[in-house]
């Protein structure tokens, strides 16, 4: 072998060699925050009560500095006033999502970047858990339980679950 090709031939092993040491950078981290709406009103399409409109007040709070980039919500009076603080101080609209579908939903939400908001139901929020990946924990208490806050930290596909509570504590 000539000493260009010798040299050409050392200069591409060493290239692979080096390419192979190069650090892969880690898949960028997607979280997503999941709450039940907050306290109702009775009927058909309730508002939330007062002590809801303090909790929507307070998940406001605890949400501030998290950056959110969406807000979604179902199409119900109770949810779209639970996301309606946040939306207003972070200026994003609240962004409707079908509660029937809950995979391609969650399909949506894998694919969405930034810090996501989701307002939900007791009877939807852990299916939706699920569907992306984490831990749901126990069924949500239908009666009395507003205070739920999923954080979902989404890696690839590691999901890391923390389950947070916020505003008045729930009491079983």
């Amino acid at each position: 072998m000539s000493a260009p090709l010798r040299w050409l031939s050392a200069f591409v092993l060493a290239c692979l060699v080096l390419g192979a040491c190069t650090p892969v950078a880690p898949a960028p981290e997607n979280v997503i925050y999941l709450v039940r709406h907050a306290e109702k009103e009775a009927g058909d399409n309730p508002s939330l009560t007062e002590g809801g409109h303090a909790r929507a007040a307070q998940l406001a709070d605890e949400l501030d500095d998290a950056g959110l980039s969406h807000i979604y919500s179902t199409d119900l009076a109770r949810t779209r006033e639970t996301a309606a603080p946040i939306a207003a101080a972070t200026g994003l609209e609240i962004e409707t999502y079908d509660p029937g579908d809950l995979a391609a939903f969650a399909t949506v939400l894998l694919a969405t970047p930034g810090p996501t908001l989701v307002v939900g139901h007791s009877n939807t929020t852990p299916d939706l858990v699920t569907e992306l990946g984490g831990a749901p924990g126990t069924l949500i208490d239908e009666a009395a339980e507003f205070d739920r806050l999923y954080v979902l930290r989404i890696r690839g596909s590691e999901v890391d679950t923390e389950l947070l509570r916020y505003g008045a504590p729930y009491q079983p």
